[in-house]
This record gives structure tokens, C-alpha cells and sequence, in this order.
């Protein structure tokens, strides 16, 4: 049988200290692992768009959610588990980019609008097509039919989890 590199890590932890090692401890570390190759990927193409992650994840809900493309601080916070201060710090770079804007909320006086901008648009949908296209080429070596079998075991073990939709 072929080899990864958790395997490795396994076999020191299953030596040194047994009861740490184990199904939950492989499949733990191969998520984190198969996340790890993803985010290398998709972070060197964000870099070369002059976009952090969590810039990128913004850009890509405001983007995800149709037009006119915006939606309340609070949902982008909820949606990406972020802090209000963390969404409000991003939001503020963002904006200084001319990439959201923010707008008054008609009905709400004590609330608010972000959406992307012309600019924006057009900047979040070329970092989501790099970021799918540096995902695709990641899986290149991979044949189909095991991508598809690993996708269906994931959503099972989510599930299974209690992280359904």
C-alpha cells in the first residue's frame, strides 16, 4: 500500500503515545492536509491579484449573492464566522480599494448595505475563476471517478457530522 505523508505521522504518534493515534487522528490530519493543498494553491493565485484569503472570501459572497450584488455587514460576518471587527476592519480596506461600497439602508436608518462595486465585480469574479481554475489543476492527477468518491464520502462524513444544509 502506498503511502502519504500522515501515515508518517501516524506511526511516530502511534509509537510515542497510542491513544492518540487512530482513525479520528488520520482522517483529522488528512483534512487538514487535503485544506492545506487547496489554500497553498488558491492563496498563491489570490497573492498575484494583490488579495489576501479573508479579502477574497468577502469578494466572493458579495459576489455569490446575485444582484446587486450586496448585502449587510452582520450577513457577511455570519456567513464567512467572522468577528464584527474583523468583517468591519476588511470591509475598510476593501472599500479603500473602490472595491465596496457601502450604502444607508432606506428602511433602517441604524443599518447598512455593502455591495461590490463596478470594480469589484469584476475583481471578485477573476479571483474566483483563479482560485476554481488553481483547484482544478491541483486535481489534474487525480482520476474522476476518486474525486467524485472522496466528495461523496466528505458529505457523508459531514452529515453524519450534523453539518447538513
Amino acid at each position: 500500500m502506498r503511502k502519504d505523508v500522515v501515515d508518517g505521522i501516524a506511526a511516530v504518534w502511534a509509537r510515542e503515545l497510542a491513544a492518540v493515534s487512530g482513525l479520528q487522528f488520520e482522517l483529522s490530519k488528512r483534512a487538514a492536509r487535503l485544506s492545506a493543498l487547496f489554500s497553498e494553491r488558491v492563496n498563491a493565485e489570490l497573492a498575484k491579484l494583490g488579495l489576501t484569503k479573508a479579502e477574497y472570501e468577502i469578494l466572493a459572497v458579495l459576489r455569490a449573492a446575485g444582484a446587486p450584488y450586496r448585502l449587510r455587514p452582520s450577513d457577511i460576518g455570519a456567513r464567512l464566522m467572522l468577528s464584527s471587527g474583523g468583517t468591519s476592519n476588511l470591509l475598510r480596506r476593501l472599500g479603500e480599494e473602490r472595491l465596496v461600497e457601502r450604502e444607508a439602508d432606506a428602511s433602517d436608518a441604524r443599518s447598512s448595505w455593502v455591495r461590490l462595486s463596478a470594480e469589484g465585480v469584476a475583481v471578485a469574479e477573476k479571483a474566483v475563476l483563479a482560485a476554481s481554475a488553481a483547484q482544478q489543476a491541483l486535481l489534474t492527477r487525480v482520476p474522476e471517478e476518486r474525486a467524485e468518491a472522496a466528495n461523496a464520502a466528505l458529505r457523508d462524513l459531514l452529515i453524519a457530522l450534523g453539518d447538513g444544509a
